[in-house]
């Protein structure tokens, strides 16, 4: 004998109620409200971001072609006259010098530092050696250590180098002040990087120099740009350090002002007759060079910095 058919539910009838949601179970439709919420703020803290970053810039560019009757009139209006003559007066007036000694500066510092800090990163992030830790946690400690609180034994010890006002001593002491930060980065970078080589190379009879110069250094080659361009940044934009070592001794010693202490020189030079749109323009030459270095390397510095995180 066969056994009874089920009832079938009816089709017309009222939609059964939903079965109870448990106490602190989230929805789906929940977190996608979550999701759009984040990203309407983050975004919008970003244009606020941006806005408030492009704002002055423009501003600053837009009135070195304007004269000073019309940044009196109008701070905010745009220029009547697009005369690149400006550009001129303002290297004329000293930005070109300010200019080179900062080039020169940066051509011996920024090397450098990108050759010992990789070095003393490398071994420390791949030897084990007694004081390993200790040395690493050394250079962390310099990188928090205020600049500030060692500019007077800094400058007796400049000065007893006979080194004040002078290319190489400003460029060895920012190699020293950036070292930390370098060892810092490069140290986790090179952790990330592949045992499996290091070890294939040193099989292969290469020596530990030829191994870090030859494989281990190339493939640092993302965090190397990164941080280079970190270092570029920083040094280019410093002040306290020339502003203390790279004061004329003597009436017979040459001024080797860089940018930073270029651009008030030239803002304390003009007194009562002020030429606005040569300041303008002076900030706005020292500023380019380093907008147009992270925008053609924008790509290499996020990979280098996304790089340690994702492998």
């Amino acid at each position: 004998m066969s056994a009874p058919l089920k009832e079938s539910a009816p089709t017309g009838g009222p939609t059964p109620p939903p079965p109870p949601v448990a106490k602190g179970t989230v929805r789906p439709g929940d977190r996608r409200g979550e999701g759009v919420v984040l990203n309407v703020f983050s975004h919008g803290f970003l244009v606020v971001w941006a806005v408030l970053i492009v704002l002055p810039l423009l501003w600053l560019v837009l009135s070195s072609f304007k004269t000073d009757t019309q940044i009196g009139a109008s701070a905010f209006g745009w220029p009547q006259n697009w005369d690149l003559g400006v550009f001129s007066r303002a290297w004329d007036k000293g930005i070109g010098d300010y200019f080179t000694s900062t080039v020169i500066v940066l051509v011996m510092s920024v090397p450098l530092t990108m050759l010992l800090g990789s070095m003393a990163a490398y071994v420390l992030a791949r030897y084990e050696f007694w004081g390993n830790r200790l040395l690493y946690f050394f250079f962390v400690a310099g990188a928090m250590f205020p600049v500030f609180l060692a500019l007077v034994p800094l400058f007796f010890m400049v000065k007893r180098l006979d080194m004040l006002n002078t290319y190489h001593g400003l460029a060895l002491v920012y190699v020293a002040y950036s070292l930390p930060f370098t060892v810092f980065f490069m140290h986790a970078f090179f952790r990330t990087l592949p045992s499996a080589v290091f070890e294939a190379a040193i099989l292969d009879g290469a020596s530990h120099t030829r191994t870090f110069f030859q494989v281990m250094l190339p493939m640092a080659k993302p965090g190397l740009l990164s941080v280079g361009i970190f270092n570029t940044l920083g040094q280019w934009n410093q002040y306290i350090l020339p502003t203390v070592l790279m004061q004329p001794q003597s009436g017979d010693d040459p001024e080797r002002y860089v940018l930073t202490q270029g651009l008030i020189q030239l803002q304390q030079q003009q007194g009562y007759a002020s030429d606005l749109p040569v300041l303008f323009a002076g900030v706005t030459i020292a500023m380019v060079p380093m907008l147009v270095v992270y925008l053609s390397f924008q790509r290499q510095v996020q990979a280098g910095l996304t790089s340690a995180t994702l492998k």
